[in-house]
């Protein structure tokens, strides 16, 4: 009986031991998870900045190297990027401005295929507290947050002296941009503000323009072979981009005038480049991406954080004056692309040089 009375004391001391253990492990486990509470709660609390990149088009080979550039500088700074190609669709890009807004995006950047059709999303934007940054192209008539890039009034004033110094009498030609993008019409009035008075003068005769739909080659080349086939003679093109001095040397190619005529462009394109050291393009007008694509990230991500974003000039979209951050561009010809875009190392010397070493 003893025996028996002695075992079930043990057993209620053994059971006891255990619950105690178990208490204390239990205990142990909440004063950890106690420990570790504040910390985790301020690790969750720092947020992210999360940044929209809607693009018009990615066809455009300058497009590839901003977008690379900008997304590898804002997650240096600590931000998300998320980059989406609008492939030239005005009602999709505001689709995916809409969607970035819903993801949770700070701040949307815009390269705007249409300057009149985003208004609605730069408002729906900032009824949910999303800056908008317009980038490179402005965006018309609404209270965008800021707008950075490249002086276009002085590219195409570049590109009006380029020509005038050397054609400075004859028949031009003037191929525009698309009238949907802004920069178009900025152009348009630097190089008319250089040749004005040469076509005051009789000195230059314009005896062709035109607007050419998505910056299309396609359009340009139609246009100045139809021009050509019409027997005018044309000693000058003002091309308002690269890719529509491709699609006008690829019409004077074929009527065994190339390098006869002299030919404007922007963007240093890599074929342009190498037209240029051929010496059937006349100039170019180089914009380091490098500069605009990291400044516009800096902005973006100091937006997304709600800090100040240092000294800013502005500049008229017709109904506001909007806060910008504008770089100034670089005209290139065969006498200083060495020291500009091949310097620079926008390209090496192989691959501008390829045709002509």
């Amino acid at each position: 009986m003893m025996k028996k009375t002695a075992t079930k004391q043990w057993l209620a001391v053994k059971r006891l031991a255990v619950n105690v253990t178990a208490l204390l492990v239990t205990v142990s486990l909440l004063l950890s998870m106690a420990g570790c509470g504040p910390e985790k709660a301020a690790v969750d609390e720092e947020k992210v900045p999360k940044i929209g990149f809607i693009y018009e088009t990615m066809t455009v080979e300058r497009w590839q190297r901003d977008m690379a550039i900008f997304v590898a500088k804002a997650k240096n700074l600590g931000a998300d990027v998320i980059v989406k190609n609008a492939y030239e669709d005005s009602d999709r890009q505001r689709e995916i401005g809409i969607e970035m807004i819903n993801q949770g995006v700070d701040v949307l950047v815009i390269v705007a295929f249409d300057k009149d059709s985003l208004k609605d999303l730069v408002r729906y934007a900032h009824n949910r507290n999303v800056k908008v940054i317009a980038y490179d192209r402005m965006i018309r008539d609404v209270e965008i947050d800021f707008y950075v890039s490249f002086d276009s009034t002085e590219v195409g004033q570049m590109m009006g002296k380029a020509a005038t110094e050397n054609v400075p009498e004859g028949n031009y030609l003037i191929l525009n941009g698309p009238q949907r993008d802004n920069n178009s019409f900025m152009l348009n009035e630097g190089y008319y503000s250089v040749l004005d008075p040469y076509i005051e003068q009789g000195a230059i005769n314009i005896v062709g323009e035109t607007w050419v739909d998505a910056w299309r080659e396609e359009g340009s080349y139609e246009f100045v072979s139809n021009i050509l086939n019409s027997g005018e003679k044309v000693d000058a093109i003002i091309a308002a981009n690269d890719r529509l001095a491709e699609g006008a040397i690829t019409a004077l190619s074929e009527n065994r005038l190339a390098g006869k005529v002299f030919v404007t462009g922007q963007d240093a394109e890599l074929g342009a480049c190498r037209r240029i050291v051929e010496g059937t393009q006349g100039c170019t007008v180089y914009k380091p991406i490098s500069v605009l694509a990291e400044g516009a990230a800096e902005i973006a991500v100091k937006m997304a954080d709600g800090k100040d974003i240092g000294l800013y000039e502005e500049i008229s979209n017709g109904e506001y004056d909007i806060p910008c951050r504008i770089y100034r561009p670089i005209l290139v010809t065969k006498d200083n692309i060495d020291e500009t875009v091949i310097k620079d190392g926008f390209f090496t010397a192989e691959q501008v040089y390829r045709n002509v070493r």
